[in-house]
This record gives C-alpha cells, structure tokens and sequence, in this order.
C-alpha cells in the first residue's frame, strides 16, 4: 500500500501538469486554503454517469468535472517528506488529478504490520493538511477489494512498483496490475518512519534527558526511580560542563582582547616616541632649527653691540689707540721710569705732617 512503504522519490511530470491541473480544476484552490475533506462512509456518487477512465485518456487530459480519480493508501506514521513526495507524485500523474488518500486505522496496522507512535486521528489530521491531498479515507481497507473500488469510483491506484508482501500475499496490489489500475511512483531513499524510529531508539537517553528538563514526568516517561536520577545527575554534570566551556570561551575572548589592545598600545607608543625622536632632532641635532637660531641671534646682536676689548690690550679698542698715539709719553716706553723727582720747593702734603709730627717728637724728648 501507498505510504506503507517508508517515502518515495519526486519523478512527477512536473510543474506544467501543475499549472495545467490549476487552470482546469477551481476546486484545487479550496484545498490550498483549508484541510482536506474526509471521504463520505456512503461513497462518491457522482452527478453525471461515471465512466473509467483508460490511462491514455488520462494522461490527454479531462474536463474540469471530471477528473482522473486517483487512490493511494498507507499508514503514514510520522509524517515525513518521504511521504509527501510520494503523494506529490500521485498528484502530478495526469493534468487533471483528484487524490483519495486512505489511511488504515490503528487496529489494522498492529495486526498487520506494528505499534504506532502517531493515533490513527493524528494521523488522519497529518493528512488532511498536505496540499496534494484532495480526500481523505479514514479506516482504509489493507487489502483493495473491488467494492471499495466502485465505492470511491477510484480510477488508478498509485504506489511504487516494488512488490509489497502482506496479510499471506506476495504482492497486495497484484490484482490492481493485473485489472490496468497500477500507476508506478518512485520511492525516497534516505527516510522512512523505521529509520526515524530508530534514531529514537539509539538516542533514547538523550531524549529522556531532554524531556525531565522540559518538565515531564518520570512517570510520563516510563522512567524507574534509578533511572531518572542517573538522568538528572547527568542533565547537571551536562549543565556544568556548558557553563566550564562558556565561561572558557569568555576567557578567551577577554584575553584576546587584552593582547590585542596590549599590542595596539605599544605599536602606538613605538610610533609616538619615533615621532618625539624625529622632532627632537630636527629642533636641537647638529643642523637642527635651534644651532640655526642660536648663530642667527649672535650675528645681530655682534652687528648691534660689538664685543669690548679685553684689559691691557692696547689694540683691542680704536679710541684708545688714537689716545696712545697723541700722548707725548708714548713715544718713549720707559718715561715713566725716567721721570724726574718732585721739586723741594713743592713739598708733597703727606711730607709736610711727617716734619710737623717730628718737631712735636723732639720737644717732648727735651
């Protein structure tokens, strides 16, 4: 059956069926809008004569009253995209397509097949909300009869070619290839309800793990005393091993920023003190601005005041040296010692009070 088997690849004929199918069916837009309907328990009774459609009419297209009836069934427990490309392809069959999904009731699939994890209403509920899907059988038969056939006016019945033994049969769909009602879709490998099943069941203490933290109960969870604590201890050691890495990242965070500004200030202080470097010598280095300044200002102030000669030199100073040359002592440089000895009839005043003081000796000594 259609959706027993775990998904099946996209190989429809593609969006211009599509469009063709949106142009000549105005009920397909009432699907996109809201769920699907459920199937009638009476069946479709149609308002005009209702003829079988051959494949070939079907693929040359339909009137808009009367599109190609196409039935494909499966269980369809966690709904996945396996699932709705299979459907899609279902859909995508003829240009004017009307799709009957049957979903079997949980009843059947854990006579036939197994346990679900999805109700058969959620699963019912899964299908009406997928855009192919135009009517949904709920309670669908395992085995197709002929009565379910005429009841539904099912035209093809879709499903992948590979045989699907069950219920003591080799191939359940056998009968419908044989009668020329068999359109082949494609499987999707990679996906299936089992392998998703199966990733639960390896993970299963993660999800037990993540559902106590959530909030759910041991008892919801089927959990013993023993193993929730083992759970809980490891959700703690878990959470302290987030906050070691978080505060571990945050560390190194801070001290990469540290380096960085570090390096940003010295690659700034080496720039600032090769400026102060070059400043430095260019104002005071050997042919610097200040050594320029310096002989600058002695030249004018030599211009402006020249230096005095020093003492005893007799060439230092120009008007000493006029002085000298109109001296009448000059021509000789030894006048001075051949100078003649102050007259007697001019006695010096300091010799006067040394004859004075002798007289006043002279008589007290008498």
């Amino acid at each position: 059956m259609a959706g027993k088997r775990r998904g099946r690849g996209n190989h429809g004929h593609g969006q211009q069926q599509q469009q063709a199918a949106q142009k000549q069916k105005p009920g397909l837009r009432r699907a996109l809008r809201e769920p699907a309907a459920f199937a009638s328990s009476q069946g479709y009774e149609p308002e005009t004569a209702h003829e079988k459609l051959t494949i070939a009419q079907a693929r040359r297209g339909t009137p808009a009253n009367r599109p190609a009836r196409v039935y494909a069934d499966g269980i369809f427990d966690l709904f996945h995209s396996g699932h709705a490309r299979a459907l899609m392809q279902a859909k995508n069959l003829f240009p004017n397509t009307y799709l009957i999904v049957g979903v079997c009731s949980d009843e059947l699939t854990h006579q036939f097949k197994g346990y679900t994890v999805m109700t058969e209403d959620e699963r019912y509920e899964a299908l009406r909300h997928c855009r192919y899907v135009d009517e949904v059988v709920r309670d669908a038969p395992w085995t197709l009869t002929t009565e379910f056939l005429k009841k539904h006016k099912i035209d093809f019945v879709a499903h992948d070619d590979i045989p699907y033994t069950s219920a003591g049969s080799e191939d359940v769909y056998k009968h419908i290839k044989e009668a020329g009602m068999f359109v082949a879709t494609q499987r999707t490998e990679g996906i299936s309800t089992s392998d998703l099943i199966t990733r639960i069941v390896r993970d299963y203490d993660i999800y037990v793990r993540r559902n106590l933290q959530r909030g759910y109960t041991a008892r919801e969870l089927n959990v013993g005393f023993i193993n929730e604590k083992k759970y809980r201890l490891q959700n703690q050691v878990d959470k302290m091993k987030e906050t070691v890495r978080t505060v571990e990242e945050k560390s190194k965070h801070f001290v990469y920023r540290v380096e960085e500004k570090s390096q940003d200030l010295i690659n700034k202080w080496e720039e600032k003190s090769r400026e102060f470097i070059s400043n430095f010598l260019e104002l005071f280095g050997p042919d610097g601005a200040w050594h320029v300044i310096q002989e600058r200002s002695g030249r004018m102030l030599q211009a402006l005041s020249p230096y005095s000669s020093p003492r005893g030199s007799p060439s230092s100073s120009p008007t000493r040296a006029r002085s000298q040359d109109s001296s009448p002592t000059s021509a000789s440089p030894s006048s001075s010692s051949l100078s003649p000895p102050s007259s007697p009839s001019s006695p010096k005043k300091g010799t006067r009070r040394s004859l004075k003081s002798a007289s006043v000796y002279s008589r007290h000594v008498q």
